[in-house]
């Protein structure tokens, strides 16, 4: 299925659905919806970073310290964000990623607004990264990926997270 065609819960500042619509026409008219946002670990406790293909209708091309995407109707968050950690990273039996907290990202000059719910998971298992996804990936350690922060162009809404996740640290 094309992705602009799934279908997403639209919801209010509240969380709370109040329709229905296709992915690319929330994106066109900035309808709120809801992601996932999940920081992938290896072992040993490097984040699982990588920069997105050109043809992602969000932010294509830019880097990424979590792996995630919108909720499908009708989905729950948890659900969503073992699907898209397990497609993203291209692996099977991920342990269900642990929810750390939800916010409200609102995208500014960059438009959109979303619900987002940030989780954390550890991955053992070899990744195989999906091609239309993923142009480059490593995993990198918490000190190299804070060197990255200043060089690389960062998602908007993975950059709002990730200073709420270092915040509460």
């Amino acid at each position: 299925m094309d992705p602009a065609e799934e279908i997403l819960d639209i919801v209010d500042a509240q969380d709370r659905v109040i329709a229905q619509a296709p992915r690319g026409d929330a994106y066109r008219r900035g309808l709120r919806h809801r992601a996932v946002f999940v920081l992938a670990r290896d072992p040993e406790g490097k984040v699982f970073v990588h920069r997105r293909t050109t043809t992602k209708l969000v932010f294509p091309g830019r880097y990424d310290m979590f792996v995630g995407g919108v909720v499908g109707a009708g989905e729950s968050y948890d659900e969503a964000a073992l699907r898209e950690a397990e497609e993203e990273l291209g692996v099977r039996g991920l342990p269900a990623p642990t929810p750390l907290f939800k916010f409200l990202y609102e995208g500014g000059a960059d438009g959109g607004s979303w619900w987002s719910s940030v989780y954390e998971v550890t991955c053992a298992l070899p990744v195989d990264p999906q091609a239309e996804e993923v142009d480059w990936y490593a995993f990198l350690s918490p000190a190299e990926l804070e060197r990255r922060l200043g060089e690389w162009q960062w998602t908007p809404d993975s950059m709002a997270a990730y200073e709420r996740l270092r915040a509460r640290a």
